[in-house]
């Protein structure tokens, strides 16, 4: 059976950095190690696969004898496929003990720190204040040092203990195997300790809930979807461990008028009969005053006019959109009976210019009629 090619198997370009195959290998190693798939025949299979391109690729010896002879490059210099642990790729081993690291929980020596979870607050906004820029405070749920343990999630009185399963080291080593994997005291955490008679307060977490207020800067032109990361500002981390971020997603709320398409605003706008036909000169609104707009004589229903500069200025970076105004010629109702009569002598005056009046409607009919026509009954 034919092997599939290194770098379809780990899903990188043939320019990839080592850095993009090392993230490409660790992600598959994560999804397919038979740990997490006992019993598993294929993704053992996808394992074994991933590993030999990672091998094969983090080499730069070896990725350059299979770029140029494909796997005939390199079947002869891995001593019978590139499986063997250890040989080429010198972050090989750092990224296998990654890996493994992630899946069963295991650090490198010692108590580990865990970086506190991220938040997420959405944030509504007004069209105006997306397209402009806004400041806004919030308050949102934190974590904070349990004043009557002092943090350390023991009843007062009392003090944590030294694990009695990882000596106080926070790790044990376990067998996968014939590897020796080491991970978290399943006992204490990862803590070294544990707490016999926890605080009441606190539960023996040693962090009560709280709120916090913070001031955020929604910049000019967000959209609904973009995100803005406020960095430490999520819950704090366990055993000393950073913090998580705050992510604040923006929903802008619904206009009455305008409508946002890229920068660009559209609204649509009625214009008279009269106007339409004769032409004239109207108001309409932007977000930041009236313009003039000439609407020529003839106007259809469904013209769009083109407002330069009136749109919304990208918070990426770009030129500033436009105003698009949509014109829907609104017909007259209620009408006099003198109006009535003129309308009927304005028709009569139509009708006799024919399509010199109506080219549009002229067309229509005479597409309708042809269309009957062709038609067999």
């Amino acid at each position: 059976m034919a092997k599939r090619d290194y770098y379809d198997i780990l899903g990188v370009a043939q320019n990839a950095s080592e850095s993009d195959l090392k993230k490409a290998y660790r992600r598959l190693a994560m999804k397919y190690h038979p740990d997490r798939n006992p019993g598993d025949t294929e993704a053992e299979t996808r394992f074994k696969e991933a590993k030999e391109a990672y091998e094969v690729l983090a080499d730069p010896q070896k990725r350059a004898a299979y770029d140029q002879f494909g796997h005939a490059g390199v079947d002869q210099s891995t001593g019978g496929g590139a499986g063997g642990f250890g040989r080429g790729g010198g972050d090989f081993s750092d990224i296998f003990s990654d890996v493994f690291g992630d899946i069963f929980g295991g650090g490198r020596g010692g108590s580990r720190a865990f970086r506190g979870a991220d938040l997420r607050y959405r944030m509504e906004l007004t069209l105006e204040e997306a397209v402009q820029g806004v400041e806004r405070d919030i308050r949102i749920p934190t974590q904070v040092r349990c004043e009557a343990c002092e943090g350390s999630g023991a009843a007062p009185g009392s003090t944590p203990e030294t694990c009695p399963t990882c000596k106080g080291h926070g790790d044990v080593r376990v067998q996968q195997g014939f590897f020796s994997i080491q991970q978290t005291c399943p006992r204490c955490g990862g803590t070294g300790q544990t707490i016999t008679d926890p605080c009441r307060k606190c539960g023996g977490e040693g962090m009560v809930p709280d709120e916090k207020t913070l001031e955020v800067r929604i910049p000019a032109g967000v959209d609904t979807g973009d995100r803005i990361r406020l960095s430490g500002e999520g819950e704090p981390g366990e055993q000393g461990g950073p913090p998580g971020d705050l992510y604040v997603e923006v929903l802008v709320k619904s206009h009455p008028i305008f409508t946002r398409d890229g920068a660009d605003l559209r609204c649509e706008i009625p214009v008279s009969v009269t106007t339409a036909a004769l032409g004239g000169e109207i108001e309409v609104p932007t977000l930041n005053g009236r313009v003039s707009l000439r609407i020529p004589a003839g106007t259809q229903s469904g013209k769009v006019f083109r407002v330069r500069g009136k749109g919304v200025k990208p918070v990426r970076g770009g030129a500033q959109g436009d105003l698009l105004c949509r014109v829907s010629v609104e017909t007259p109702v209620n009408l006099t009976g003198r109006q009535k009569a003129l309308l009927e002598e304005l028709a009569d005056t139509l009708e006799k210019g024919g399509e010199h009046h109506n080219p549009r409607g002229s067309s229509w009919v005479d597409s309708v009629r042809k269309f009957f026509e062709g038609m067999k009954f």
